[in-house]
């Protein structure tokens, strides 16, 4: 079997709800295979029929419900399994993985919402996927007010377990966020993700030019 010419490259998109991961991640993921490139779109938790049942077990409105700390765990068995059963080999195929959520989702809402510590969620990380971190991580930010109407528009008044609470922990997770990329700023690149979907894709592709090789 030929082997790939190099490892493929791993890019998440982060940020809070309603701030366009999804419909970024789709856009990134149709240009770079217009480019040509292998993509992987996948999401966290999910993207493995294991973590797939874990994401219904935690954000189904109608479950249980998890403390912070078990919501930590499951999220890094999720993570543990999705890299290993999908993004190591797509990497290592030589693949572009493009991710919607990924560890610093945990360390925004089970950290910075729910009060884990981040050396704790660091440490599950470490154990269960190895440390893997993105080349690039997308944080996307968009103004609060406009978040309030996408939600609204978005949800229709529902979502799901973790979506559902209240803004304060919601704020929390914004605020995490921001002090992660400014603890990491080689590991981030910070989108404004305010104006239209074209625009903000633009801004996103002009983040990625080293490393898609584009003249900056």
């Amino acid at each position: 079997m030929t082997e790939p010419a190099h490892r493929g490259r791993f890019i998440a998109f982060e940020g809070g709800e309603g701030a366009g991961k999804s419909t970024q991640s789709r856009l990134l993921a149709a240009e770079l295979q217009r480019r040509g490139l292998e993509v992987v779109i996948t999401r966290e938790p999910g993207g493995t029929e294991g973590a797939e049942a874990i994401r219904a077990l935690v954000l189904d409105p109608n479950g249980p419900g998890w403390g912070s700390e078990a919501e930590a765990l499951l999220f890094a068995a999720a993570r543990a399994d999705h890299v290993a059963r999908l993004i190591r080999p797509a990497l290592e195929r030589g693949a572009w993985v493009v991710c919607d959520r990924y560890l610093d989702s945990s360390r925004a809402y089970q950290g910075g919402g729910g009060g884990v510590d981040d050396a704790d969620l660091l440490a599950l990380h470490r154990f269960g996927s190895g440390g893997l971190l993105p080349d690039l991580t997308l944080l996307m930010e968009v103004p609060d007010a406009e978040l309030a109407t996408r939600l609204a528009r978005r949800d229709g008044g529902e979502s799901d377990r973790i979506g559902g609470r209240e803004e304060a922990f919601h704020r929390r997770v914004r605020e995490a966020f921001r002090h992660i990329a400014d603890a990491e700023p080689s590991r981030f690149a910070r989108i404004d993700g305010s104006g239209t979907a074209q625009e903000t894709h633009g801004a996103i592709l002009a983040a990625l030019a080293s490393l898609l090789g584009d003249p900056q």
